[in-house]
């Protein structure tokens, strides 16, 4: 026989308080990680691109070899790529040569330039999460399950609509300054919902972005040309492999994001408290954990109650919560285990909503959240 737990509000104090003297970001263990991870794909993705060069591919095993290659280049891709949450969300003029770096190695080669990663801090917002603000939240526990199937399938188009921002869109705004406005607002933003509408900002931002689009202008063209101009071919396999590993990279991280937040909120405001109980945590099993959230993204309840906590002392950071607060926060309810269940609970929610595939075991609201 089970007993109900009446589980208590968190005090952020309390919480900053355990936690104090972990906010400080290390910039040897930000460098150190973001390099091996970068520099160690970037050779792999070429040793899958040139793979008939260095083994033969007449022998058995060559596919098999290749195609695990293709896999470890995807995910130190993608660990790569997750460090622009850490941007946002590092001091305000601090880690600038390690912004400059990503940028160079990795945000303009796979077009996300950090300027596009800005408006995220509105996704921790009060006032601003699950809204129309957040760019990042759709309310998928009240919408049809095929949303959720729409948003895995975009992985297959959103490879070419980001080289044609960049190849086609780019040059036009410079050349029609009348395209600037409608480009600023609607096609210069990572998010989830396509509508969102991107406010205005300073000139330092558009400094930064003017930089960060050319660059990604003169990559793609790069990329357009190194067959025709470099390789003498009409055709460069490179075009292949780099629209299969941004498919990958992306469907990695919608998976993720899945799991990331229950999406509960019905577009209106929530309150602090349901803000961390739309948020999870899967502080287990490391081992795959880590390859699906890299960078700390495994542990997204505690990253948005303390924003500020670098990627490096999520881990620690979570540990002393969970011995520091009380046995009966709402804390402890944040914290799952598998990221498929927790996938499928949100299917079931938004099914049972639109009246099919009845289970009754999925509530409503926070989806009668137990104890992990």
């Amino acid at each position: 026989m089970s007993t109900q737990i009446d589980y208590t509000p968190i005090s952020l104090r309390d919480a900053q308080n355990l936690v104090k003297d972990l906010t400080k970001p290390n910039p040897t263990i930000y460098w150190t990680d973001f390099l091996v991870s970068i520099l160690t794909g970037h050779a792999l993705f070429h040793l899958v691109l040139y793979a008939d060069k260095w083994m033969d591919s007449a022998q058995w095993w060559f596919w098999p070899v290749r195609v695990a290659l293709f896999f470890a280049t995807a995910l130190l891709y993608y660990r790569s790529v997750m460090f622009t949450h850490e941007l946002v969300h590092l001091p305000r003029g601090e880690f600038r040569g390690f912004r400059i770096a990503w940028n160079l190695l990795c945000g303009i080669p796979f077009l996300i330039p950090s300027y596009m990663y800005y408006p995220h801090v509105d996704h921790h917002r009060r006032k601003s999460y699950g809204t129309d603000e957040d760019g990042e939240y759709l309310n998928l526990s009240h919408q049809s399950p095929w949303l959720i199937v729409g948003y895995l399938l975009s992985v297959l188009v959103v490879p070419l609509l980001g080289f044609f921002r960049f190849a086609v869109i780019t040059p036009l705004w410079w050349i029609f300054p009348s395209m600037r406005g409608w480009t600023w607002h609607h096609a210069s933003t990572m998010v989830m919902d396509p509508t969102y509408f991107r406010p205005d900002a300073g000139e330092r931002v558009h400094r930064i972005r003017l930089l960060q689009e050319i660059g990604c202008f003169v990559f793609c063209m790069f990329l357009a040309l190194r067959g025709p101009l470099i390789q003498g071919v009409a055709f460069d396999p490179l075009w292949i492999q780099a629209y299969l590993m941004g498919v990958t990279i992306l469907t990695l991280n919608n998976v993720r994001t899945l799991g990331a937040h229950r999406w509960t909120g019905d577009g209106e405001q929530l309150s602090f408290e349901e803000q961390l109980l739309d948020s999870v945590n899967y502080p287990e099993r490391p081992w795959i954990t880590e390859l699906w959230g890299p960078v700390g993204t495994r542990y997204h309840a505690i990253h948005h109650l303390l924003p500020s906590l670098p990627y490096h002392n999520l881990g620690s950071a979570h540990r002393r919560l969970m011995e520091g607060l009380p046995a009966n926060s709402i804390y402890r309810l944040t914290n799952r285990t598998s990221l498929l269940g927790e996938i499928a609970t949100l299917w079931r929610r938004s099914a049972n909503r639109h009246g099919k595939w009845k289970d009754h075991r999925s509530g409503s609201g926070n989806d009668q959240l137990s104890a992990a």
